[in-house]
């Protein structure tokens, strides 16, 4: 599930800025259609990205998309289609680290989606007595000479 759509990128970013980085046959069009799906793919490759980051602290699939995913998502699939296009600037770089940044804080649990419930990953814990059969009680029982202890 991509966090953004093609049209939320577009919005976010202008058309020119998408006919630049998506026009990769070069027919002066966008080639963010489902024919091509360049701009689909970057915004699934964005969405796998920050799914390892959110893995360390929500269950996934998440049950909504917080805005805040929708922006890092755009900024994460446009750096990459800008390095694809060979028209990568500065400002596609800081967004990107700004992005990777966030999401860093987010799975140390500095900073948070704003959902109701962040639903961490399930673990399980296991507690014990301590061990009450070891070998030096067990010696002798069997018929067995009793061990030495140092």
């Amino acid at each position: 599930m991509a966090y953004a759509t093609p049209e939320q990128v577009k919005e976010r970013r202008g058309a020119d800025a998408l006919l630049l980085l998506t026009d990769r046959d070069g027919d002066g069009t966008a080639d963010f259609s489902s024919d091509s799906g360049v701009l689909e793919r970057a915004l699934e490759d964005a969405s796998a990205e920050i799914d390892t980051w959110l893995a360390a602290k929500y269950d996934l699939p998440l049950s909504e998309t917080p805005a805040v995913l929708t922006r890092l998502a755009a900024d994460i699939a446009v750096y990459r289609l800008a390095v694809g296009a060979d028209r990568r600037t500065d400002e596609h770089r800081v967004r990107y680290d700004d992005a990777v940044a966030l999401l860093k804080r987010i799975a140390k649990g500095e900073a948070s989606l704003g959902l109701a419930s962040p639903g961490a990953p399930s673990r399980a814990f296991v507690s014990s007595q301590p061990r009450r059969f070891t070998r030096d009680s067990m010696a002798g029982l069997a018929g067995g000479a009793p061990r030495e202890r140092d």
